[in-house]
């Protein structure tokens, strides 16, 4: 059986969800994305990821015709029509049909979205041993060109990236900034641990606000550790005791080497390992019920 995927208020087979060749989201990326994931029968940070997307929506003065209240409804109706107890949510949002020029006004209403699917970014055994890494020669773009913190259909960026990672046989890589800081990586945020001290980049050298990002700030204060949004660049890496990658694809996973050089041990470091712990029951034991009708009715 195949999925069921919502278009501009319609649910439809997977085969006749279709947009215009128009739509300025397919002829020059212009809109917006969130990818959200589900666990147990819940969905992750819901809430968070509707308000990135309509910041993001904001920031290129897309309107969205509908309310962030409908919008989750939305989600958890697709998840509810798929069956699905854990799954990731791809939610998009174009700017809708138009012409061929460039002009958004002539786009009369956006296009929003919502697929539900499984993923798995990276193999499990790679999460146990760690990920090898490198970094690229592609910059991240400058924040005064087009925000990163803007999580656009225009993925152009990301996506040379990923194709030097693809090139030179690894899984992911490291982007820097014009200015030479660590970034992210293609798809991730960055944190490195140095003695109690988690450091990740601060969003104005060019990164996207992670909704996993901050969560795993978040866990990191209530563990004691010293968390802190401060630029570093690949020789701070490359001297750190630990390195790990976030993102609702990517979760958690350690780092334990990039460019050649061995990062601590090695291993996944003792931080890092607590820490997607952490997040794993987190994300078992919290969240938006996709089925809360049902359960509130249960409960009665």
């Amino acid at each position: 059986m195949g999925r069921t995927v919502y278009i501009d208020g319609r649910f439809v087979p997977e085969e006749e969800a279709k947009v215009s060749v128009f739509d300025h989201g397919y002829l020059y990326g212009d809109g917006v994305f969130e990818g959200i994931r589900a666990y147990n029968g819940r969905v992750f940070k819901l809430t968070e990821h509707i308000n990135r997307l309509y910041d993001s929506a904001k920031a290129i003065m897309l309107t969205i015709p509908m309310s962030k209240e409908d919008m989750e409804e939305t989600v958890l109706e697709t998840i509810r029509r798929n069956g699905l107890t854990d799954a990731y949510i791809r939610l998009v949002v174009s700017r809708g049909r138009g012409d061929l020029g460039l002009d958004p006004r002539k786009c009369q209403s956006a296009t929003v979205v919502c697929i539900v699917d499984k993923i798995v970014l990276f193999p499990k055994e790679l999460y146990d041993r760690g990920i090898k890494v490198m970094t690229v020669a592609t910059r991240r773009n400058n924040v005064d060109s087009l925000s990163p913190r803007i999580k656009s259909l225009n993925y152009l960026n990301n996506i040379l990236a990923k194709i030097e990672a693809n090139l030179a046989g690894y899984p992911e890589v490291i982007m820097l900034n014009s200015e030479g800081y660590v970034v992210e990586g293609t798809g991730d945020n960055i944190f490195i641990v140095k003695g109690n001290k988690l450091i990740t980049p601060p969003t104005y050298v060019g990164i996207l606000e992670g909704i996993t990002r901050a969560a795993v700030m978040q866990m990191a204060k209530e563990a004691g550790h010293d968390v802190r949004e401060e630029v570093f660049t690949r020789h701070d890496v490359y001297t750190a005791d630990e390195c790990f990658f976030t993102g609702t694809a990517a979760e958690l996973i350690p780092c334990i080497e990039v460019d050649g050089r061995t990062i601590g041990s090695g291993t996944p470091g003792p931080v890092t390992k607590a820490l997607m712990n952490a997040f794993k029951r987190l994300t078992q034991e919290t969240g938006t019920p996709i089925y809360r009708k049902t359960q509130e009715a249960a409960a009665i």
